[in-house]
C-alpha cells in the first residue's frame, strides 16, 4: 500500500506562496490563482495520520469538483478548472475565518456533546429526549473557528459578530448560503439513496464578493447515511452504516486514541488502509452515480506537476 501521495514539493512558474493543510497542499500563483492539490493524507481529531490512503485525494477532488459545479447557481465558487484528477485550480480568495457547520441529525460531535448533558451547542438549543442519529426538527448551524493549527473551536453567531470575526452583513449572507447549499446537497444525496447528515462549508472574499471555497460534500467534510437502513437502525438502536470518515475516528477510539496528549497513534495495517480506500471509492460511486476510474501512474507526483504546468501555460 505505497501508492499514496502524502507530500508534495513543487516549484511552479509564477509561484508566490505555498500552504500545507491537513490534507491539501495549496500553491499560489502570481497572487491571483491557486492550485489545490488534494493529497492522500487523512486526518482525524485534527491530527494527520502517519500513512496515506490510495485514491483518497482523487476521490475527494473529483467529488468536490462535481459538487461545486452542481451548486454554482446558488453562489459563485472559486473553481476554474481541474487540470489533474487530484488538483483543482481556482481563484485566490481571502478566507472568512469561520467554518459553517450545518447539522440535520444528532450525530458525531453534536451527539458526543449531547451525551455529556449539553443542551446548548454554538448558541443553538437542542431538544430534550433525543437519541443518537435522530433527525433535528430543522437543521442547525454550529460554526467553528477556522484554526490554522490544532483544534477548531465551537462558536456561536453572537460571539462571531461581537468579536469581529465576521461582520453581521457577511455572516447573514454566508448563513443563508449554508442553508441553501445543505438543502441542495441533501436533495442530491436523496436521489442516490443517501442521507447527507451534516457537513461544513467555507467561504472567502475576492473584490468584496463572497465565494464558496475549498471542498464541499466530500466524505472528509460531510457525513452520509444509507437512507434505506436509516429508520430500521434508528428504531432498533443500531449504529447507522455511514459513508464518512467517522468510522476512522471510531476505529481510533476503539484503539484508545482520541488525539489527546500522551496517546500513541495505533498502527495502520495494509488491510485497514485498503478498507478505508474502498469506503472512499464506494461513496464516490454512490454520490456521483458514476463508476470510479482509478487513475494509475508510474510517478503520480510527476503527472501532477506536468498537468499543472500545462494548465499554467
Amino acid at each position: 500500500m505505497n501508492d499514496a501521495i502524502i507530500k508534495t514539493n513543487f516549484n511552479f512558474p509564477g509561484q508566490s506562496n505555498y500552504y500545507k493543510g491537513k490534507v491539501r497542499d495549496v500553491y499560489t500563483i502570481e497572487d491571483r490563482l491557486i492550485l489545490m492539490i488534494v493529497t492522500d493524507r487523512i486526518s482525524a481529531f485534527d491530527i494527520v495520520l502517519p500513512k496515506g490512503i490510495p485514491y483518497k485525494g482523487q476521490v475527494l477532488n473529483q467529488i468536490a469538483s462535481k459538487a461545486l459545479d452542481d451548486t454554482a447557481d446558488i453562489l459563485p465558487n472559486w473553481k476554474i478548472s481541474m487540470p489533474d484528477p487530484m488538483v483543482t485550480a481556482g481563484r485566490l480568495c481571502e478566507p472568512i475565518m469561520v467554518e459553517m457547520v450545518i447539522r440535520g441529525y444528532l450525530s458525531g460531535h453534536a451527539w458526543r456533546e449531547y451525551k455529556k448533558g449539553k443542551r446548548q451547542l454554538c448558541g443553538e438549543t437542542l431538544p430534550e429526549g433525543m437519541k443518537e442519529n435522530e433527525k433535528f426538527p430543522k437543521p442547525i448551524i454550529t460554526p467553528t473557528t477556522k484554526a490554522t493549527s490544532g483544534h477548531d473551536v465551537d462558536i456561536s453567531k453572537k460571539d462571531i459578530i461581537e468579536t469581529g470575526l465576521v461582520n453581521e452583513k457577511d455572516y447573514d449572507e454566508i448563513e443563508n448560503y449554508t442553508k441553501k447549499l445543505f438543502e441542495r446537497g441533501q436533495k442530491i444525496a436523496r436521489e442516490k439513496g443517501l442521507i447527507l447528515v451534516d457537513t461544513k462549508y467555507e467561504f472567502g472574499k475576492s473584490e468584496d464578493k463572497i465565494y464558496l471555497i475549498d471542498e464541499i460534500h466530500t466524505p472528509d467534510s460531510s457525513r452520509y447515511f444509507y437512507a434505506d437502513q436509516y429508520e430500521y437502525r434508528l428504531n432498533n438502536n443500531l449504529p447507522q452504516k455511514q459513508l464518512s470518515k467517522e468510522f476512522v475516528r471510531e476505529w481510533l477510539i476503539e484503539k484508545g486514541f482520541k488525539g489527546e496528549k500522551g496517546q500513541n497513534m495505533p498502527e495502520m495495517s495494509d488491510e485497514f488502509i485498503k478498507k478505508v480506500s474502498d469506503r472512499y471509492i464506494e461513496l464516490y460511486e454512490l454520490i456521483t452515480g458514476e463508476k470510479f476510474k482509478k487513475i494509475k501512474s508510474e510517478d503520480i507526483t510527476k503527472r501532477i506537476e506536468e498537468n499543472c504546468i500545462k494548465f499554467l501555460k
